[in-house]
């Protein structure tokens, strides 16, 4: 009998995502098999209930999902997960909270390779101000622009407070540095821009979170990507389907949502597929989505 290829996907939500439960199939899993409302002391016994039922040589074949909408949280649930594994018992781990994780990933690749085709340069010492910076795809892309050797500046929206709170798990968690901004008013936003060569807009769906005055006026600024496919965009006058090309009548390159999309798409798929034909067990996290992402935008 084939041993068959398992998902267990657990959420702190009230419902699984469609989306992944439709990627997770597509990918090759011949089941899946979704948890909500799920707490973090849960994520042990869980986990160890899904090991144990199987024999370790086929410990690959069962893969934990963790799914959600924040980032911190899923990284803890990821980590209670690899902390509940017996070994010879295994299982491959998988997080991406809401797609952010592929999402983020898939951003920085496509505009690291838009710098390095059109403007000849990469992410190290670029300096990325990041709007939407609380969330799970800005807190994800930030952090992985910032261990590539990027400047990078969370935007708080509503002030400060928050994105003071988030570098400090970014430093904590990952030792790296990100300065923060106070993006509470249009003029300040106009400042950050101004002293920005890349911006990331991750902010809600359906809010216009850049003008195109903004994007017009910011001299050293060389791309800006969005991820939100939801009108009105966040990065005015920016095509959802721009992969390079000039927002308007600027120098700037854009980056829009769709563009980014198609990446973060073979991203996950791929992650999935990755976990179905592994031989031994594997962990994945933005990190890893970051590799794959390069090496599929090309």
């Amino acid at each position: 009998m084939t041993d068959k290829n398992i998902l267990h996907m657990l959420t702190p939500l009230k419902h699984m995502s469609p989306f992944d439960v439709n990627m997770a199939l597509d990918a090759g899993y011949d089941a899946v098999a979704p948890y909500v409302s799920v707490g973090l002391d849960e994520v042990a016994g869980l986990v160890q209930d899904a090991i144990f039922s199987r024999p370790p040589k086929v410990g690959a074949r069962t893969g934990v999902f963790i799914a959600g909408k924040d980032a911190i949280l899923a990284l803890d649930m990821l980590e209670a997960a690899g902390k509940a594994l017996v070994p010879p018992f295994g299982a491959s781990l998988f997080a991406d909270p809401a797609g952010s994780f592929t999402t983020a990933a898939a951003m920085v690749a496509v505009v690291e390779k838009v710098l390095m085709t059109k403007r000849g340069r990469g992410l190290k010492g670029l300096r990325i101000a990041v709007f939407g910076a609380t969330g799970v795809v800005g807190f994800s892309s930030a952090v992985i622009a910032a261990l590539e050797g990027a400047e990078v500046t969370l935007v708080g929206y509503d002030g400060l407070e928050r994105v003071i709170a988030r570098a400090a798990e970014i430093k904590a968690r990952f030792g790296v540095d990100a300065h923060v901004a106070d993006g509470s008013g249009e003029d300040k936003n106009s400042a950050i821009v101004k002293g920005a060569q890349a911006v990331f807009c991750a902010g809600r769906a359906g809010v216009r979170v850049l003008t195109s005055a903004q994007i017009a006026a910011a001299n050293d600024l060389l791309v800006a990507a969005d991820v939100n496919a939801v009108p009105p965009s966040g990065i005015e006058g920016l095509d959802v389907f721009a992969n390079g090309v000039e927002i308007g009548s600027s120098r700037v390159l854009g980056v829009g949502p769709l563009a980014i999309g198609n990446v973060k798409y073979k991203t996950e798929s791929g992650l999935f597929r990755r976990m179905i034909t592994a031989e031994r067990p594997v962990r994945f996290d933005f990190r890893e989505a970051f590799v794959l992402a390069r090496e599929l935008n090309v």
